[in-house]
């Protein structure tokens, strides 16, 4: 299975520390967040990582983490030219990924490695969402589930959510994802959306969750980059590689 971080985005809500230096390079306590989405694809077994990122940035990217022999990983960078979505952003993989399975992680995603696994039981072309139970679903895309415990599809940033399940930014998809994205229309925000990607698996019944127990946090604003570095704190001599 190959590995994608993906480390695009302007990091607006990160602003004005987002001015100076990319999102995932800021410090999530002692370390730049992108050694965070590293270290958790290496807790899978993924070896073989390629980092997506705008070309304004992808520089500062190889200067830090080089070729990844110095993580224990081999690393490629692509560069993603526009701001077309995450969906979009992924699609710059296929030339990497080709016909394996590949596990795809937000850049500014972290998590509790010692509560992430790999499902055993994948069947072929079947896509797999990374879920926490959050206080505050309304801010993330939500899954509903029906009564078989099947998923029913998800919904973005809710007002009123179907469920206290978030999906986070974790996934495995199977090599025909890029079929996939190659169907997708625009969102209003004129991109592509990776929920319009896991809703498309769950409509044709490829796709199954695992819910996550351990401590998960988006970083990408000042509350939750603040909360993941004093959980990274509190955990470091415990944090999984």
């Amino acid at each position: 299975m190959k590995g994608v971080i993906l480390a695009g985005g302007k990091g607006t809500r990160l602003w004005p520390l987002t001015a100076i230096a990319n999102k995932h390079l800021l410090p999530v306590y002692n370390k730049p967040m992108i050694i965070y989405p590293l270290e958790t694809l290496k807790h899978l077994g993924v070896k073989d990582i390629l980092i997506v990122s705008g070309g304004e940035h992808i520089g500062w990217f190889t200067e830090f983490l080089g070729d990844g022999s110095g993580f224990g990983v081999n690393l490629t960078y692509r560069v993603q030219r526009e701001a077309g979505g995450i969906a979009q952003a992924l699609s710059l993989a296929k030339e990497f990924t080709k016909e394996d399975n590949m596990a795809v992680i937000l850049g500014d995603n972290i998590f509790d490695n010692n509560y992430i696994e790999i499902v055993k039981n994948k069947k072929k072309n079947e896509a797999v969402l990374y879920v926490k139970k959050v206080d505050d679903a309304s801010l993330f895309g939500v899954i509903e589930i029906g009564k078989n415990g099947k998923l029913i599809g998800i919904e973005e940033k809710p007002k009123i959510p179907k469920s206290n399940i978030a999906v986070t930014g974790l996934y495995i998809y199977p090599p025909n994802v890029f079929e996939i994205i190659s169907k997708l229309k625009p969102s209003s925000r004129n991109e592509l959306e990776i929920t319009d990607i896991n809703n498309y698996y769950i409509k044709n019944k490829k796709c199954i969750y695992k819910e996550i127990l351990g401590f998960w946090s988006d970083a990408g604003t000042f509350d939750s980059l603040l909360r993941s570095a004093n959980w990274v704190k509190r955990n470091d001599n415990n944090f999984a590689n």
